[in-house]
């Protein structure tokens, strides 16, 4: 099963730098100034064998201290809820402070085991002063740097420590797994209802917990595979939710447990930043997609030029991965439903396909002569041979160039276009790397 890490803190304590510093991205704005973080991120780290998703838990732009409080406490019972680690940051520049004994007060009654980083040890001078963090209650204070990346590693390993493997349900590795995500209220109950709604003695129920996937069996129709759903497991309590934040947490653990995901969209509203969002969880796993536009019924024009138009929307908000299938539904009437299932089929399949060598170097190698990779300081790229490898769990293509660290991203790009025209790979991610020849 996936594995879920939560960066939780008071704002300006560097959680978007370390997220930056954890998923080898920048894409966590980073600013001074606190508050800076109203977005919350979602990103992946590696480290040794394991991988897990970090979550940021970003910082808010607020007038009072009560609203304050109240929104790292929404927040933090959240994370601690879903994760399956907390790293609780803290400066080592200000020391404890009010907000800091809150937090603490929440990690120290609950279950879920947590890190204590003192963030900012700029100069090892500074490591002496994090003594102050054990009133916290809460375990020897990690001194780290995330801007200069000090004693990360050490983080990392005590993440991995941490990190318990679960057993997954008993699934079979050889039959599909489909994810239904996406916004709360866009109809994902409604049509996993839709699914499995007709004749439950054909449906099957793997045993899972609260906090993971569960599986459930669908075999008519012609299909046989697992619906990953994760949506309304969760025990509610006290605390007002955050839902945005919440589905998405829970979205990461679908994704993560599945072979292709369902985007569920509301037609009334269209695409937003948290559709966004959820797709690059999708590609940055490597999962298919298969896009569903719901309530569709509420749609008085359902004209194709109507269609086209939300259609071209969708992929110029998703730009540059715009190869996937986009179908029209309504849960409530069962419209498409059935084409739903068939789309993501086709994308499981397609993961699998293989270009034999011989046809690949036919159509790519001519291309390849007629539009080269642009020159680079008076030198000039040759690629004279390309295969796709088997194995991996999405299509994969190595181009073999005389110097291929000069074949930049745009050229990728390129390649892994002409490729989709050639070839249907609609709704996988295709990988294209450059070696050495």
């Amino acid at each position: 099963m996936s594995n879920l890490v939560a960066i939780v803190g008071r704002p300006n304590v560097g959680k978007s730098t370390l997220f930056n510093r954890l998923t080898e991205t920048r894409q966590a704005i980073v600013d001074d100034q606190a508050g800076t973080t109203r977005d919350r991120q979602y990103g992946r780290c590696e480290w040794g064998s394991r991988a897990f998703s970090v979550v940021d838990t970003g910082g808010w732009v607020v007038n009072s201290d009560d609203v304050f409080e109240e929104e790292i406490r929404k927040q933090v019972n959240i994370a601690i809820e879903e994760a399956d680690v907390v790293l609780f940051l803290v400066d080592i520049k200000t020391g404890v402070t009010d907000l800091d004994q809150e937090v603490a007060g929440i990690l120290r009654r609950s279950k879920t085991p947590v890190i204590l980083v003192a963030n900012k040890m700029d100069t090892f001078d500074l490591q002496y002063e994090a003594a102050e963090f054990y009133r916290l209650g809460l375990g020897d204070p990690l001194c780290i740097s995330s801007a200069n990346g000090t004693n990360t590693g050490d983080l990392l390993d005590a993440v991995v420590s941490k990190l318990q493997d679960k057993p997954d349900a008993e699934v079979e590795d050889n039959i599909p797994k489909f994810a239904v995500v996406g916004r709360p209220n866009v109809g994902k109950s409604s049509i996993i209802n839709a699914f499995i709604g007709e004749d439950r003695n054909i449906v099957t129920d793997i045993a899972g917990t609260t906090r993971d996937s569960i599986y459930t069996r669908y075999d008519k129709f012609g299909f046989d595979f697992y619906l990953v759903d994760t949506a309304g497991i969760r025990k509610k309590n006290k605390v007002e939710e955050d839902l945005e934040f919440y589905s998405v947490m829970r979205s990461i653990r679908s994704i993560e447990n599945s072979d292709v995901c369902v985007l569920m969209l509301d037609a009334t509203r269209g695409i937003e930043s948290q559709d966004m969002n959820i797709v690059s969880l999708v590609l940055r796993n490597q999962k298919g997609l298969v896009v569903v536009v719901n309530k569709w019924d509420l749609i008085e024009d359902k004209s194709a030029k109507v269609m086209a138009s939300y259609e071209s929307a969708i992929r110029s908000k998703l730009a540059p991965f715009t190869d996937f299938p986009i179908i029209f539904t309504s849960a409530i009437n069962k419209q498409r439903i059935l084409k739903v299932l068939e789309c993501a089929k086709e994308v499981y399949q397609r993961r699998s396909a293989h270009v034999s060598t011989g046809k690949l170097n036919a159509e790519m190698l001519p291309l390849i002569e007629a539009f080269p990779p642009p020159s680079i300081k008076g030198k000039y790229i040759k690629i004279k041979y390309c295969t796709q490898i088997q194995g991996p769990s999405v299509p994969t293509f190595v181009f073999f160039a005389n110097l291929p660290q000069y074949v930049k991203d745009p050229y990728r790009r390129f390649l892994e276009n002409k490729i989709r025209e050639r070839w249907d790979f609609s709704g996988t991610p295709i990988n294209v790397f450059i070696r050495q020849k």
